[in-house]
This record gives structure tokens, C-alpha cells and sequence, in this order.
């Protein structure tokens, strides 16, 4: 089946791009869930899929209301409010749900799924209330599987808008409907989808469009058409396919003269989230000067740290990644443990 949306020029107007945390929530919950191995994300889903377990979410909220194929309710991707929002505004905005778009989301995915589970159950009972276990449940899986993940996944995103946005000035929206993904395309002022399975016309959506890249999409767009909010069209982003791949490690000598021996090992070890008793184990540091360290580069705004479970995640800032690259220019790699913290 193929949709089509017109646009008018007011419609053009309107069309933004936005990066939405909550585009990464679901898909990539939904692909831990499906236990599928990803050619893509494979390394991610190996580290994640472990710490799901362990806190219970396979088998939580989000497993009842993210199927392994087919509908996600429409209330988990309120319409972005800016161009990056932060995962608290767009937890707010699911908050804020009205209880019969709530219900009426429920009452499609019951349908398509042939029932409801408990907990969908009871969201549907008591919107109002049962939204705020939900977004705690989101709150508690964004840490475990995407923030510490988030300065890599974000520059991708990033990478992608400015690509994107520079096709627009440079060759016209038709240019950049065209290059979007095979399944799109633009013909005499509309833009046609030609895997969406559901009937899509300015008459069912709202004005503009809002264009959304994700890294875990997977390979067809999705989309979210909930009027009177513009459509939404999340789409596989450029440079997803290199996500997950391993950056050259920098020469030691000129990070070390500013940070240190023991921090530059450090940065280099977290090309992965990792916590301080695996660090120790990697670097040969012991688990106090680790911490120390970390608690220095955490405060220069070179590492962030995430709950996961009982431990601590630590991960690379885009500040530590944009450092890193620029001494990885200098050479070979050179670090090598140190006998003693620096």
C-alpha cells in the first residue's frame, strides 16, 4: 500500500527537523525485545541486553506496550516541541496524554495484538495515574540502555540533520525527500511513503511535518500522524551503519602532559560504558584510583556516569570523543598502563 501526503506551501514551512529521545526509546527497546541478532547494533545489544534482565524491563510496562512487531501507541512519541528535546520534556508530554487518546491508543493496539496485558490493563483504567509508572520505567531503561550510549548516538544524529538540512538549502526539499530512504519519495507537491500500511491525507494529519532521524529505526521509516500535531517521519539516519565500530586510540604523549597517564588510559578504555570495577580490571589500576580518576574527569565534563542497577556506568562526553579524535590524527596508538595513578 502507498500513502501520500500534499503539501501546500505553508506546509513547507513548517517542515523542521527534530532529534527525540523517545524515537530511540522504543524502536531499540523493541529490538533488545525481538532477540534478534543485529548485523548493526549487535556490540550495543550484547552490553544492553543483560542489564534488562537483571532490573526486570523485559518483562515491565514497556514490554506490554512495545510489541516485537506491528503498533506502538502514539502517546510515546509526543510531537517534539523544539529541535533536541530532553528526555524529561518528552516524559512530561507523555504525562500529559489526554486519558482518551490514551484509551484510544490501547483500544488499536488490543486490536492489533489481540488483547492487553495487565499493566496495559490498568493504563487504560487509569490513564492519569498508571503515566507515571510508565515514564518511570522509560526514566530507569534510558539509563541502563542509552545514556551512557547517548554522546555517540547523538553526534550520528546530528551529523545527519546538518546533512540533511544542507541538501534543502543547497537542492530543495524535493532533493531531500528523494534521498530520505528508498520507500519515500517526492512527486508534484507530495511526498509518498510506499510501505506505510494505514491511509495517510492532509485531511487525517496536521499541518508541516516533522522530520525525525533515528539510529534504531531500522531499515524502513515509521511514522506518527496524530492531528492536530504535524506528522512525524523517523527515518533511518546516515552513519548508523559505523555506530558501534572501534575509534583509533590516540598516541599517549600529548594527552598525557595535560591529563595524565592513568586518565588518558581511562578515555581510551571507555569506547564502551564501562564501570569502576571493570576498568581496574582492564587498566590494571586499582578500583580506588579509578574512581578518583573518574571523579576528576567526570568533573571536567570528559566522562558522565549512569545508574545501572547496583553499579555505575561511565561513559565518554562528546567533549572526550572530540578530544580523542583530534589526538588520534598524531599517530599509531601508544598508551600503555601505568605503574601508578597520574
Amino acid at each position: 500500500m502507498r500513502a501520500e501526503l500534499t503539501f501546500s506551501v505553508g506546509d513547507l514551512a513548517q517542515m523542521r527537523f527534530a532529534v527525540s529521545p523517545m524515537w530511540e526509546v522504543g524502536p531499540s527497546f523493541r529490538l533488545l525485545r525481538s532477540g534478534a541478532a543485529s548485523p548493526v547494533h549487535g556490540p550495543w545489544a550484547a552490553q544492553v541486553r543483560p542489564r534488562l534482565a537483571a532490573a526486570g524491563l523485559d518483562r515491565g510496562w514497556l514490554a506490554e506496550l512495545i510489541p516485537s512487531s506491528g503498533y506502538v501507541p502514539d502517546f510515546l512519541n509526543p510531537a517534539p516541541s523544539g529541535p533536541a528535546p530532553a528526555l524529561t520534556e518528552e516524559l512530561a508530554g507523555i504525562r500529559a496524554s489526554p486519558a482518551a487518546r490514551v484509551r484510544q491508543d490501547l483500544d488499536r493496539l488490543r486490536h492489533e495484538q489481540g488483547g492487553l496485558g495487565p499493566r496495559s490493563r490498568s493504563l487504560y483504567a487509569e490513564p492519569r495515574a498508571r503515566l507515571e509508572r510508565v515514564t518511570e520505567e522509560i526514566e530507569t531503561y534510558w539509563e541502563l540502555a542509552l545514556a551512557p550510549y547517548w554522546a555517540r548516538i547523538r553526534a550520528v544524529l546530528d551529523a545527519d540533520v546538518f546533512h540533511r538540512a544542507r541538501q534543502v538549502a543547497e537542492h530543495g526539499a524535493g532533493r531531500l525527500f528523494n534521498d530520505l530512504h528508498p520507500s519515500v519519495s517526492w512527486d508534484d507537491n507530495a511526498l509518498r511513503l510506499a510501505r506505510r500500511h494505514r491511509p495517510l491525507s492532509r485531511r487525517t494529519a496536521g499541518a508541516g511535518l516533522l522530520l525525525i532521524p533515528s539510529v534504531f529505526t531500522g531499515p524502513v521509516p515509521f511514522t506518527r500522524v496524530t492531528p492536530p500535531e504535524p506528522p512525524q517521519l523517523a527515518y533511518p539516519a546516515r552513519g548508523t551503519g559505523a555506530l558501534w565500530e572501534s575509534r583509533p586510540v590516540p598516541r599517549s604523549e600529548a594527552l598525557a602532559a595535560v591529563l595524565g597517564r592513568s586518565r588518558t588510559l581511562l578515555l581510551t578504555e571507555l569506547d564502551s560504558p564501562a564501570s569502576t570495577t571493570e576498568l581496574a580490571r582492564r587498566t590494571g589500576l586499582s578500583a580506588a584510583g579509578v574512581s578518583q580518576n573518574l571523579t576528576a574527569l567526570r568533573a571536567a565534563g570528559l566522562v558522565s556516569a549512569h545508574r545501572a542497577g547496583r553499579s555505575v556506568l561511565y561513559a565518554r562526553t562528546a567533549v572526550a570523543d572530540s578530544f580523542l579524535a583530534a589526538s588520534s590524527e598524531e599517530g599509531p596508538p601508544q598508551v600503555r598502563p601505568p605503574h601508578s595513578s597520574g
